[in-house]
């Protein structure tokens, strides 16, 4: 889509920072701190991206999506993943229904995944087999039951949650799957004030509730605006010397990459740096996307992207450690 002549560009970035500012604003009337992960999963609604949460037990992911929904008035559904669950708990099946004139018919009931926003909470937990019953979803936005495919209502978005410590009993996600979330975000422990502040707040009879300040239409606008945003070529090249600077077997690699990656980042890698890049560039006020920009969101986007090879595992190697290595290694150069 082209800009119009009378398009407004300061116009539009400032529409879109207030919009965006509002929906902060009222996630906050419940959620104390996390300003980077609200502002990273916000990436992900803008994008078009599904967003992984990694954090222990109690730290508001729950209640910061359900937040999120409440702010922009979408329908929201949540599934707990575990062992027992199977596909037809997460997408729906054909159930046996009678009609007013006695006849028996199939009819499909729809699945908790035929939402806006789903919470996939503890995704881990479950087989491999209901797992994968939400990458046609993640990816086509649309479900195929009995030969039938279903599309599904846009904006959609999956939040999945996982616990980085316990991992008896679980099935780790593979790559593949992996690879269709855009971010991955660390949900960090809140500080000595967030916690006296969560105290206040959960102790007492305080209670106020998020208010929808965005709708689905706008949220659609606003997607469309950050397609628009324009990326020099040269910030372009610098998106793809990071995501082939974490192959071990590229020239723009690190020795530590070399030494401890299997397999690097894919194309989404790139796609996921340039998309978040240009909403950061909205949120800061600008009109075009910038290195700063790219290198902001490398972590997230590049850090479940990179598999380690055994010796990485055996050192312990850290896939931040080696996304901030190729960032020193291939920062710009003032001129």
């Amino acid at each position: 889509m082209t800009e119009s002549p009378d398009f407004d560009a300061s116009a539009a970035v400032a529409h879109f920072q207030e919009r965006l500012s509002a929906v902060k604003n009222q996630m906050a009337r419940v959620l104390v701190g996390q300003e980077m992960i609200v502002e990273g999963v916000l990436m992900g609604l803008m994008s078009g991206g599904h967003i992984l949460l990694e954090g222990v037990p109690g730290l508001g992911k729950t209640l910061m999506v359900r937040a999120l929904g409440s702010s922009l008035g979408l329908d929201f559904s949540r599934i707990q993943f575990t062992p027992d669950l199977m596909p037809a708990d997460v997408t729906g099946t054909n159930i046996l229904a009678e009609t007013p004139e006695g006849r028996r018919r199939f009819e499909f009931q729809r699945g908790p995944v035929f939402t806006h926003i789903l919470l996939a909470d503890e995704i881990n937990r479950a087989t491999p087999k209901t797992q994968s019953a939400l990458l046609e979803a993640m990816q086509e936005t649309s479900v195929t039951v009995a030969g039938t495919t279903y599309t599904l209502e846009e904006p959609y978005i999956v939040l999945a949650t996982q616990n980085p410590v316990e991992q008896e009993g679980t099935y780790p996600l593979p790559e593949a799957q992996l690879d269709r979330f855009l971010f991955k975000l660390k949900v960090y422990f809140p500080s000595a004030d967030e916690l006296l502040e969560i105290l206040n707040r959960t102790t007492t009879s305080y209670e106020d509730n998020p208010q929808p300040v965005l709708s689905a239409a706008e949220i659609l606008k606003l997607r469309q605006l950050v397609r628009e945003v324009p990326v020099a070529p040269h910030v372009q090249e610098h998106a793809v010397h990071l995501v082939l600077g974490t192959h071990p077997d590229s020239e723009y690699a690190t020795e530590n990459v070399k030494r401890f990656v299997r397999y690097g980042a894919s194309p989404r890698g790139a796609q996921a740096l340039i998309l978040a890049a240009k909403v950061r560039a909205l949120l800061e006020g600008r009109f075009h996307a910038s290195f700063e920009d790219i290198d902001f969101v490398a972590r997230p986007a590049l850090r479940h992207r990179i598999i380690l090879s055994f010796e990485g595992q055996a050192e312990g190697a850290d896939t931040d450690e080696l996304i901030e290595e190729l960032l020193e290694r291939h920062a710009p150069v003032a001129v």
